[in-house]
This record gives structure tokens, C-alpha cells and sequence, in this order.
């Protein structure tokens, strides 16, 4: 993850603020808060890769690398890595955009790994369809 920077060449696949709502008692947001935007953005790549609906199955990793503060713009960058039989593990990078005195800096805050399955209209695994 580079640091004071945006990957390049990248999209993020959602951009959400940071509001006063999502603050912990220590003063940053709440790490809860932000493993919900992780989970939200893993899905989407997943949910294309599936071609419909899927379901988390497993958090493989999960690191907060710093923290995020009320009013940082969040980024998170999505890929799909691995494609089993039903599962779609997804790594998701999170910046935040950080501006005081009209100076914005970049800082890579968390980094996941997610396992979704593919399920069909029963809430039963299927198979995820070919590349």
C-alpha cells in the first residue's frame, strides 16, 4: 500500500466520509463502522465475479494500519484474487483523505482479505460461473 497517495490506476469501488456519528469513545471512528465499508465494497466485485447474489462467508485478515478521523474521505480499492468451486475471496484496501488547513494527506488505514459465496435463490452455495 503506498502511502500519501491514492493507488494509480485503480478506481475505488466506494468513496464514503467519515461522519461525527462514526466516532468511538477514543475519538476516531469506529473500527466497526469501517469493517462494514470493507464488507460493502468487497461485495461488489464479488457480486459481478458471481453473476448474482452472494453471501460473506469468512474475514481471512483484517488490519488497521492507522486511524481515521471524523471528516476523512475513505477509498476502497476491491480485486477479486482467488475463484474457487462457490467461493470469491476479495482483498480490500482502505485510504483516508485527511485535510486540515487546506492541505489534504493520503494514508493507507486497513487492509482485508474476504471470502464470499456464491448462492442461488435458496440461500444454497452454487457454483461460481466460468471467466
Amino acid at each position: 500500500m503506498p502511502e500519501n497517495a491514492l493507488p494509480e490506476n485503480k478506481i475505488p469501488v466506494i468513496r464514503v466520509p467519515a461522519m461525527p456519528s462514526d466516532i468511538n469513545e477514543g475519538g476516531t471512528i469506529f473500527g466497526g463502522w469501517i469493517m462494514s465499508q470493507v464488507d460493502i465494497a468487497g461485495s461488489i466485485p464479488a457480486a459481478v465475479r458471481a453473476g448474482g447474489p452472494i453471501v460473506t462467508r469468512a474475514v481471512d485478515s483484517f488490519e488497521f494500519k492507522k486511524p481515521v478521523f471524523v471528516g476523512d474521505l475513505i477509498s476502497c480499492y476491491a480485486e477479486v484474487t482467488k475463484v474457487g468451486k462457490t467461493s470469491i475471496t476479495v482483498c480490500v484496501e482502505v485510504y483516508a483523505q485527511h485535510m486540515e488547513k487546506g492541505i489534504v494527506s493520503t494514508a493507507a488505514v486497513t487492509e482485508a482479505t474476504l471470502v464470499y459465496v456464491a448462492i442461488d435463490e435458496k440461500g444454497r452455495p452454487r457454483a461460481v460461473p466460468k471467466a
